[in-house]
């Protein structure tokens, strides 16, 4: 067999080049641009029909109840006229709320819901970060058939302790009284604080703590020098998980908490049963219990994007 070889000196026949990536057709790039702006509208839409049922409560809130009998909320603005709506100042009064201020019984129930809402956050947050702390880096018999125990608290239902639990705490005297409240809060609070605190320092470097100890650090200051910085994130996460939570349960409170001096989920809720056409105390009320989670919110919502966030990327 013959071997054809290229004359010496005849110049090589260049490589074929590599097909580039095909440029995006126009139609594609026009989905592609409709597509973008489609999510974007469709989130403004719904974000405006979240925020209605607000915009609703702080309209009546600022209304006269002799408007609010015979008119709804959305009377405020000038339908009439032009877009974009003026809103009629007519209407606006701060009366509502300077009853509200003056309603002793629903202003010493927001000074309640502090009072249970504060230290229930507290404990659990301090409690569960102690504990998860020691189920994710401590040694100790049984741990993880413990913490096993802790998961398996997650899936019992509040409603199924709300009788035993009622029993117990009229055996002790701390039934309908504020300690009570704050007590079945942080129980039943605890559970998730321990599963979300564990994993997240769980996810903590161990040569950090492995340094720490070779400087001379025991467990107390291991724990509040670099555990609490780093958790720092998940921490806040969970206390406006738990804030939240607290602040605005009814069930419990309607329950365990004193009838006399109730939170002001309760209080709101004795007011519709009692005046039920009492709206210039109720929508005012309503409003101000809850701009409170709403300002926890906001002040940590760094903190709470940084802790949902934590371990989505490596």
């Amino acid at each position: 067999m013959t071997t054809v070889t290229a004359p010496v000196g005849a110049p090589e026949k260049p490589a074929p080049a590599a097909p580039g990536p095909a440029a995006p057709s126009l139609a594609s790039r026009i989905a592609g641009l409709t597509g973008h702006w489609a999510v974007r509208l469709a989130l403004v839409v719904i974000g405006l029909v979240w925020l209605l049922p607000t915009a609703g409560l702080l309209s009546s809130s600022l209304r006269d109840p002799a408007d609010i009998s015979v008119s709804g909320w959305w009377r405020i603005f000038d339908l009439n006229g032009s877009f974009p709506w003026i809103i009629d100042r007519s209407q606006l009064t701060w009366s509502n709320y300077e009853a509200l201020f003056a309603n002793e019984q629903v202003m010493d129930s927001l000074l309640t819901t502090v009072l249970i809402t504060v230290p229930a956050t507290a404990l659990v947050v301090i409690v569960g970060a102690l504990a998860g702390y020691a189920f994710a880096w401590m040694e100790f018999p049984g741990r993880d058939w413990w913490f096993l125990g802790v998961v398996g608290l997650l899936v019992v239902p509040v409603q199924v302790a709300l009788i035993p639990v009622a029993k117990l705490f009229g055996a002790l005297g701390i039934f309908e009284t504020t300690t009570g409240v704050v007590l079945f809060h942080t129980a039943f609070g605890l559970p998730f604080a321990i599963f979300l605190l564990r994993n997240f320092f769980a996810e903590i470097p161990r040569e950090l703590l492995e340094a720490a100890r070779l400087d001379g650090a025991g467990e107390l200051r291991l724990f509040t020098r670099v555990i609490l910085p780093l958790g720092g994130p998940a921490i806040a996460s969970l206390g406006i998980f738990q804030f939240l939570w607290v602040w605005n349960d009814m069930l419990v409170a309607l329950i365990f908490a004193d009838s006399t001096n109730p939170p002001i989920t309760v209080a709101l809720q004795q007011q519709v049963r009692q005046f039920g056409n009492n709206i210039d105390v109720l929508a005012p009320g309503a409003f101000v219990s809850m701009l409170v989670p709403l300002a926890v919110f906001f002040a940590f919502q760094r903190q709470f994007v940084s802790g949902v966030m934590a371990g989505a990327v490596k």
